[in-house]
C-alpha cells in the first residue's frame, strides 16, 4: 500500500488544509492513570486544568501493556499483532506497515508533520519511514529539555496544519529521588502492592517523576495557547499503559491497560467533560479522522469517540481486547474486558512469573525478596469487576465458574481469528536478530539472548 491509496479526493477537499485543526499528541512512558485528575494523590495540577478545559476518559486502556505495542496500536489504530509489532521496537520488533503509521497518513493529507523526542514505533535510525518530516533535536531526552525543543517549535509559528509528537521519558524507571514534595512516609502505594517503607519510597519517586512530567507538558499546553494555537488545535494527551510496578506494566489487568487519556481541542473536546464509557486507544486513530475531516482507512479497528463527546451515545464498545506477545521476554497472553469482567488466558508451559518483564526498583525487589519468583501463574483467570476491582480473585482457580466463563472464552477465541492472531498457529517466533531475555530471571537490563 501506498501513500496514494491513503487519498479520497472528495472526503479531504471536505475542509481545506488550511483551516483544518492542527494535532498535538502529548504521549508519556508508564503513567497508568495515576494522576491528579483521575483522583490518584499524585500532583500534577497542569493536567488537572487540561482536564478541566477538555474530556477525560476514566475507563481508557491500552492495546497492549508493554512499550512499542500499545503505541503501535494506538499509531495504525490497529491491534497490536494486527501492526506486526510484537515486541519492543529497539529490541528488533517493527511494523509490518509502516506506511499506515498515523504521522504517514496525516503527511499525505498536507500535514506538517514533527517529532519532538521520545517515540518508540521504530529504532532511531528509521524515523522517517513513520512520516515525520522533522525531528527536533533536544539536549537530552528528559522532560524539560523536550518541553523546550517543543516550545521553540510552537514559538516558531509552526505552517498550518501541524502533526507534533512530543514523547516523554518520564515516568519511565528509574525515577528520580523524591524532593521535599514526595515524602514518602505520607504516600500511598499502588493498589497491588503492600504498604511497606520500600514501596511507599518507591511510589514517592514515581510521584517526583510526575511532577516532572507534569511540569513538561504545562510548558507546552502554555505556549500553545501563547502563540494562538490553542483554539485550532486537537490535543490527545496520554500514556502507553500501566506504571512500572509489579502486577502492573506487562500485565492484562486493569492495572496494567488502565490508561490516562484526556482530549481538549475542535469537535466538541471541551467543557470539562469526564465520560464513563470503556475506550481503546485504537479509538484514537478514528477519533482524529472524523474531526479532521479526513477519509477513514480501511484498516482501523477502533471507533470514533465523537458520539461520546456530542452526548449521541453513553458507549461506543461493549468489549476491550489487550495482549502480550514479548517484552523483555516471551510471555504470550490474551485478555477480553467487559463492563462486569475481565478474562485473561496466559499461553505457553510457564508457570511461574516472567520477571524480566517487570521494571527493577524497589517495589520488585521487596516481592522477590517474599518469594514472588515461585508464584503459581494459572492459565485462565477471571475476574468479576464489580466484586474484585484489583482482579485478585481468580473465579476458575477457585472453581466458581459462573455462566460468563464459556462466553468469554468464545469470544476471545472469535476476536484471535478475526485479526489473525499469530498465536493461534502455536509460540510465536521472535524476528531474525531479535533480543530476548530468558523468562527464568534475568532482569531488563542484563544480557540478552540473540534470537538465530
Amino acid at each position: 500500500m501506498n501513500r496514494r491509496e491513503f487519498l479520497s479526493t472528495s472526503a479531504a477537499q471536505a475542509l481545506a488544509p488550511t483551516r483544518r485543526p492542527n494535532v498535538l499528541y502529548l504521549h508519556s512512558h508508564d503513567t497508568g492513570r495515576y494522576v491528579q485528575p483521575y483522583g490518584h494523590p499524585v500532583a500534577t495540577p497542569n493536567l488537572q486544568k487540561f482536564a478541566e478545559q477538555g474530556v477525560l476518559f476514566r475507563r481508557a486502556y491500552s492495546g497492549a501493556p508493554t512499550c512499542s505495542p500499545s503505541r503501535a496500536a494506538l499509531l495504525t489504530g490497529q491491534t497490536a499483532h494486527g501492526s506486526g509489532m510484537l515486541g519492543l521496537a529497539h529490541r528488533g520488533f517493527s511494523l509490518s506497515h509502516p506506511e499506515r503509521h498515523l504521522a504517514n497518513f496525516l503527511q499525505a493529507h498536507g500535514y506538517e508533520t514533527t517529532l519532538c523526542n521520545v517515540q518508540h514505533e521504530t529504532k532511531a535510525g528509521t524515523v522517517p519511514t513513520l512520516g515525520y518530516q522533522r525531528v527536533l533535536k533536544t539536549a537530552s531526552n528528559r522532560g524539560p529539555d523536550a518541553a523546550a525543543a517543543a516550545v521553540e517549535y510552537l514559538n516558531s509559528k509552526p505552517k498550518a496544519p501541524f502533526f507534533l509528537s512530543c514523547g516523554f521519558f518520564e515516568t519511565h524507571r528509574e525515577f528520580p529521588v523524591a524532593g521535599l514534595k514526595e515524602d514518602a512516609r505520607y504516600t500511598l502505594p499502588p493498589a497491588p502492592l503492600p504498604d511497606t517503607p520500600q514501596v511507599r519510597q518507591d511510589m514517592a519517586n514515581f510521584k517526583a517523576a510526575a511532577r516532572v512530567l507534569d511540569g513538561s507538558m504545562g510548558s507546552i499546553l502554555e505556549a500553545l495557547a501563547r502563540n494562538g494555537l490553542e483554539d485550532n488545535t486537537l490535543v490527545v494527551l496520554t500514556t502507553d499503559h500501566g506504571i512500572a510496578f509489579p502486577a502492573m506494566k506487562c500485565n492484562l489487568t486493569d492495572h496494567g491497560i488502565g490508561v490516562m487519556l484526556m482530549m481538549r481541542g475542535p469537535g466538541g473536546f471541551l467543557g470539562g467533560k469526564v465520560s464513563d464509557a470503556m475506550v481503546s486507544h485504537l479509538d484514537v486513530y478514528p477519533t482524529l479522522c472524523e474531526t479532521l475531516e479526513l477519509p477513514t482507512p480501511a484498516w482501523l479497528e477502533g471507533r470514533s469517540l465523537t458520539p461520546l463527546v456530542k452526548g449521541a451515545a453513553n458507549s461506543i464498545r461493549d468489549e476491550i481486547f489487550a495482549e502480550v506477545s514479548y517484552h523483555a521476554s516471551y510471555e504470550p497472553k490474551r485478555a477480553l474486558r467487559t463492563a462486569r469482567y475481565k478474562y485473561i488466558r496466559n499461553f505457553g508451559d510457564r508457570k511461574l512469573p516472567v520477571l524480566p518483564n517487570c521494571d527493577d526498583g524497589y517495589s520488585k525487589s521487596y516481592w522477590l525478596e517474599q518469594g514472588w519468583k515461585d508464584r503459581y501463574v494459572p492459565r485462565e483467570e477471571l475476574y468479576d469487576l464489580v466484586f474484585d476491582t484489583n482482579e485478585t480473585n481468580n473465579l476458575v482457580a477457585h472453581q466458581m465458574v459462573p455462566a460468563p466463563l464459556e462466553e468469554l472464552r468464545g469470544r476471545l477465541d472469535r476476536w484471535m481469528k478475526d485479526t489473525d492472531d499469530p498465536l493461534l498457529r502455536g509460540p510465536v517466533a521472535a524476528p531474525h536478530g531479535a533480543q530476548v531475555n530468558d523468562p527464568a530471571g534475568l532482569s531488563p537490563r542484563e544480557p540478552v539472548i540473540v534470537v538465530p
